[in-house]
């Protein structure tokens, strides 16, 4: 059976991706101050004015602002109204609540005494559900059309910053869409690249250079034909970009930082969050579990979901899916991932090491599938073939 599935990928110019880079960007400079620090920052951005907002309870003494146009300079605005040194910068931060403090400070099941574990000290800082996913049509154990997209939104960076093509501006947007026969990919059927560009250069030159230095160098030659579609910057021209030309949001880019709309998703953002919030943690841990039973070959793709209730520690449910391609039945995966993995914010934040200022670098080109994160580490897949 033949189907068609598109992801997207944005540069770390697009306006959302301006707003996540603030909030991880300040995030990690809390943290190397003060791991303990609690966090939720978001900010939005439009036209000239940035807000920073959100709760932070910390010992660090930090200036948002300062922060705030230090990561706007190096992602490349130095011109036009959100320039990094004309912008205006509004900071709205407050405490956390108390309400939520106590129950991540002392989770539930320590209050009630049955259990003196350390792990147990910490409840989460949230309810929800978190998702995480592996298959195995990459390397890296990423759906094939987010890893392209990625990759190539990546590109334009590159080009740009090394002055390779010095007429590209920050923002960008990439789109691949992959033809597959039977659930295997057989060949790319669509490319889309739009990128911000200065007033001088022709579109003419714009198409023939980012065909010759970003699609050509990263979608594989075996996977094109004389039916791909290319689309470069089909509008006829993108000069204002960032949030100058649109406004921007932490976290409304949640497909594009976990698997290209793979898999399902909790709904909760990554950017801005310390460990104690689930939405992230959690979600870090649980692309740790998929990736590490894909590489042990008890499946070829596979999805897990946990879910959380605030301030109690113990995850409420555990969930797998390997999509029909489970070397041993779903049931007994759930099994052994409660048995193999503590799925505990604790036990999460000691094992991935999330106390660290590591999120900075999370905040474009997505939050899995890249070399340097602990969650992308294969450690336990050769003891999991125990289960084979």
């Amino acid at each position: 059976m033949k189907k068609f599935f598109t992801s997207e990928s944005v540069t770390e110019g697009h306006p959302d991706k301006v707003c996540d880079n603030i909030s991880d960007g300040i995030l990690d400079a809390i943290l190397s101050v003060d791991p303990s620090a609690r966090a939720a920052i978001e900010c939005s951005a439009a036209f000239d004015t940035l807000l920073i907002m959100g709760e932070v309870t910390t010992t660090a003494q930090i200036n948002y602002e300062q922060k705030a146009r230090e990561i706007i300079k190096n992602i490349g605005y130095d011109f036009g109204t959100f320039s990094y040194d004309k912008c205006r910068i509004i900071v709205a931060v407050h405490s956390q609540s108390p309400d939520i403090a106590m129950g991540v400070d002392a989770s539930l099941e320590n209050k009630s005494g049955a259990d003196d574990d350390i792990a147990n000290t910490l409840g989460a800082g949230d309810q929800g559900m978190m998702f995480g996913y592996a298959c195995r049509e990459t390397e890296e154990l990423m759906p094939l059309t987010l890893s392209l997209s990625h990759k190539l939104a990546k590109r334009l960076t590159d080009l740009r910053k090394s002055g390779t093509l010095s007429y590209l501006r920050p923002d960008g947007k990439t789109q691949v869409t992959v033809e597959y026969h039977d659930g295997v990919a057989k060949r790319v059927d669509t490319v889309v690249v739009s990128t911000q560009h200065d007033c001088q250069v022709s579109q003419e030159q714009i198409r023939a250079d980012i065909k010759k230095f970003v699609i050509d160098e990263i979608i594989p030659a075996c996977l094109m034909d004389e039916n791909t579609k290319i689309f470069v910057n089909p509008t006829g021209r993108f000069e204002i970009g960032g949030p100058e030309g649109d406004s921007g949001l932490t976290g409304r880019k949640i497909i594009v930082d976990t698997y290209g709309g793979r898999c399902a998703h909790g709904g909760g953002a990554f950017s801005g969050k310390d460990p104690t919030k689930v939405d992230r943690s959690a979600a870090y841990y649980c692309r740790y579990i998929a990736k590490n039973l894909v590489a042990a070959g008890l499946a070829d793709e596979l999805e897990i979901q946990v879910a959380y209730a605030i301030g109690v520690a113990n995850p409420v449910s555990v969930f797998v899916d390997s999509h029909g391609t489970g070397k041993v039945d779903d049931e007994k995966l759930v099994e052994i991932v409660k048995n193999e993995f503590d799925l505990r914010p604790y036990s999460i934040i000691k094992a991935l090491g999330l106390r660290k200022p590591v999120f900075a670098q999370t905040a474009a080109y997505g939050h899995f599938g890249r070399d340097g994160f602990a969650w992308e580490q294969t450690d336990k897949a050769e003891s999991l073939k125990k289960y084979l």
